[in-house]
């Protein structure tokens, strides 16, 4: 009997077929809560059509990583077969959890995406529970029942933790399966893939476009001394390159975009001064520790607060986001500054902080997307015709010579603007 598929329009690959299984999970309220979730939160008051969500997102990204499986499968079937004991129907099991894993991996997203990570409640006193964390805890909850229960599930048997495993990548769970995570999140994976291409199409920007086709081609699995990773045939050297470079331009163009990153701290203000007004500990959500915790967290999502910043505008950060009088960058130093740019900068924030209430500081560093000092590993045939394994950035000078972004910027109130101005030319900082 013929599997029923369903296929769904989509801007960036033309449709993205889902079978029956994928198709309840996405019907899940749960699951529907992405589409009142912003991909990029706020940054439609730069990018105007930057309106897309992390449903689409989603969906995204379940199809580059099943292109990216396919091809592994294809190019490595004999190390698969020989080192790992798969066979067909092993391989088809794990193709559907990589499937299910990519589907819901973000399904533990607050409101407004990255721009809520502040308030995340801490798991312990050294850390910070993540959206991964979320994700995972509402997949062994709230999706369990549609993950194990599913008719087409008598094939796999699949239970709802090893889903959440490849999320949190939980190595117990996976043991040798492991390195299947690298397709969901890793140097190369499909949900970056996704998002580059998703935010530059939306934003209405080139920044993000790379050679899709060309960079699912080449893609192989490289075993190196910590286990099998990702990475490149020698025929994708460059398709690598503009991966990284499509980073790289969508950081600081769009990500970092000074006015963006303005909106996300006022986000994440107005959201603490809500939940602190609705009696939350501290201004943080409730922790994914119990089912009941899970379900209030699940309540929120961009609607709800749009709703309660329209509500609260006697709430400083909620007045700004209403008026769009949102803290004006005043400084900053060069992308990668020197110790004379840093040392300029912190004599112009202590200038500022003195005078002027508010003043906040944002660092690149600290941003979710910054491209940091990842390399790709690149499958290279030498002189003697022995394959070697070479860091993208030992082939490519274009990338050898790509610094991370370690900008800093100090913003003030939007009526302070003229004030902080005069201070640092006083001062002799500009």
């Amino acid at each position: 009997m013929k599997e029923n598929l369903w296929e769904i329009r989509d801007p960036i690959y033309g449709f993205i077929e889902i079978n029956e299984w994928e198709r309840d999970i996405i019907n899940h309220p749960a699951f529907q809560r992405l589409r009142r979730i912003r991909q990029l939160a706020l940054t439609d008051m730069v990018y105007p059509g930057a309106m897309h969500t992390r449903f689409e997102h989603s969906l995204g990204v379940m199809h580059v990583a099943t292109k990216i499986f396919d091809n592994i499968v294809n190019e490595c079937k004999d190390i698969l077969k020989f080192d790992y004991g798969y066979n067909e129907d092993g391989l088809n099991k794990m193709r559907t959890i990589i499937r299910l894993a990519a589907l819901l991996h973000d399904v533990g997203h607050a409101p407004f995406s990255h721009a809520s990570e502040s308030i995340m409640p801490h798991k312990d006193p050294e850390k910070i529970y993540k959206h991964e964390d979320y994700s995972g805890a509402i997949i062994k909850t709230i999706f369990k029942d549609v993950i194990e229960n599913n008719k087409l599930n008598n094939n796999y048997d699949i239970k709802a933790e090893e889903v959440a495993a490849f999320v949190e990548k939980d190595y117990k769970i996976l043991k040798k399966s492991f390195f299947w995570t690298d397709i969901i999140s890793g140097q190369v994976d499909a949900d970056r893939i996704d998002y580059l291409l998703r935010d530059s199409y939306h934003a209405g920007v080139q920044y993000g476009v790379f050679d899709l086709k060309r960079l699912l081609k080449t893609i192989v699995m490289i075993h190196t001394d910590e286990g099998f990773i990702l990475g490149f045939n020698e025929g994708g050297l460059h398709v690598a390159e503009s991966l990284i470079f499509a980073r790289y331009y969508m950081f600081t163009q769009v990500y970092f975009h000074h006015t963006r990153r303005a909106y996300d701290h006022h986000i994440a203000n107005a959201e603490k001064e809500l939940l602190l007004k609705l009696k939350y500990k501290d201004g943080k959500m409730k922790p994914p520790d119990n089912e009941e915790n899970i379900n209030d967290y699940l309540d929120w999502d961009d609607w709800k607060v749009g709703n309660l910043i329209k509500k609260n505008r006697d709430l400083n950060d909620c007045n700004i986001i209403l008026d769009r009088k949102h803290d004006r960058c005043v400084y900053h130093t060069n992308e990668v500054p020197n110790i004379n740019d840093l040392n300029k900068f912190n004599n112009a924030y202590e200038k500022l902080s003195k005078e002027i209430n508010q003043t906040f500081m944002d660092e690149a560093e600290k941003s979710f997307y910054n491209i940091g000092n990842e390399d790709i590993k690149i499958l290279k045939e030498n002189e003697s015709g022995k394959i070697e394994i070479l860091p993208l950035s030992q082939l490519s000078n274009a990338i050898k010579n790509i610094q991370a972004i370690k900008q800093k910027r100090i913003y003030v109130p939007f009526n302070e603007q003229k004030k902080a101005i005069e201070i640092l030319s006083k001062g002799g900082v500009i």
